[in-house]
């Protein structure tokens, strides 16, 4: 019964490498594939190992099994192989060994896998977080290319991958990397994504208190850190306050303004008004003099004066 699930199970995971052939461009995923079917049927080892020679007639017989074992597996694993790549391919592979033949598909698509690899480290040091955004999706994003490139047999030194995470963070978390750096904090990159995330919650708390407490009552917080008591639910309008009275010595009363003594004390010679000077005179260039003035006298002088002028 045991063996009956068993084969049920490893049937069903090698449906994905039927599902996707390898046709030479996606040999990666292929290989990828590959390696999650061989290590749930526990065969992964013989194409990290080759099979050496049969042992002799009299060698033990747990040496003669591991060797029949090796052997047997490393035919299933072959035959698996050559059935999910192309008939191109399978010309070209058909009697070789698994051991080999991983060897000679890798000799093969190597270019592809370099650039792929260049590719994938060029992204992850490119990737840089946007202002605003989660930090949760962005440090799972770098995982992404982190755990890519350790596919592609290129794995990022933990300490290098930290180093990268932190200077792609927005300048929101400056103060989390120089506090991470002052504490030489060594964490594992599941463990610095707890504390991104811890941050980002506190940020937005303290975000919010600020909010709350600047629109508070109606108030509006002013440049000089004094709020304003206004209250209301309508925009804040410019008011125009009244003119303070000046301060003064005594009862502190503003003085008065006292107009302009030498302006009063103008007096015109033609009119004899005070006020103006004669060329200003509205009386000056009047043609009728006579008419306009009531007082003879003063009508008679007026035109003197004119002709005079």
């Amino acid at each position: 019964m045991a063996s009956t699930v068993t084969s049920t199970n490893n049937l069903s995971l090698r449906s994905i490498l039927e599902k996707d052939k390898l046709t030479g461009s996606n040999f990666l995923d292929w290989e990828r594939n590959l390696m999650i079917v061989l290590r749930h049927e526990r065969k992964w080892y013989v194409l990290e190992e080759p099979l050496g020679e049969a042992p002799p007639a009299n060698a033990p017989a747990a040496a003669r099994n591991a060797h029949k074992k090796h052997s047997d597996d490393l035919l299933d694993v072959a035959c698996l192989m050559l059935a999910t790549m192309s008939p191109d391919l399978q010309a070209g592979l058909i009697n070789t060994n698994a051991y080999d033949m991983i060897r000679q598909l890798r000799d093969m698509f190597q270019t592809q896998a370099r650039t792929e690899r260049y590719d994938a480290t060029k992204a992850f040091n490119e990737c840089k977080m946007i202002k605003g955004t989660s930090v949760s999706d962005h440090v799972m994003k770098m995982k992404w290319h982190l755990d890519h490139l350790e596919r592609l047999g290129h794995p990022v030194p933990l300490q290098l991958a930290t180093n990268t995470i932190l200077n792609s963070l927005s300048e929101d978390y400056k103060p989390f990397v120089v506090n991470y750096n002052m504490n030489n904090m060594e964490k594992t990159i599941a463990e610095l994504h707890s504390m991104l995330k811890t941050a980002e919650l506190n940020m937005g708390t303290k975000g919010k208190t600020k909010d709350i407490l600047m629109v508070k009552d109606g108030g509006v917080k002013k440049k000089n850190g004094h709020a304003s008591t206004s209250k209301g639910k309508g925009p804040l309008q410019a008011i125009q306050s009244a003119p303070k009275k000046g301060k003064g010595k005594g009862k502190g009363k503003g003085k008065k303004v006292k107009p302009n003594k030498a302006r009063t004390e103008n007096r015109c010679f033609i009119c004899n008004e005070v006020g103006h000077w004669r060329q200003n005179c509205p009386k000056r260039h009047e043609a009728g003099v006579r008419s306009e003035v009531k007082c003879p006298e003063v009508a008679e002088d007026l035109k003197y004066k004119l002709i005079s002028i």
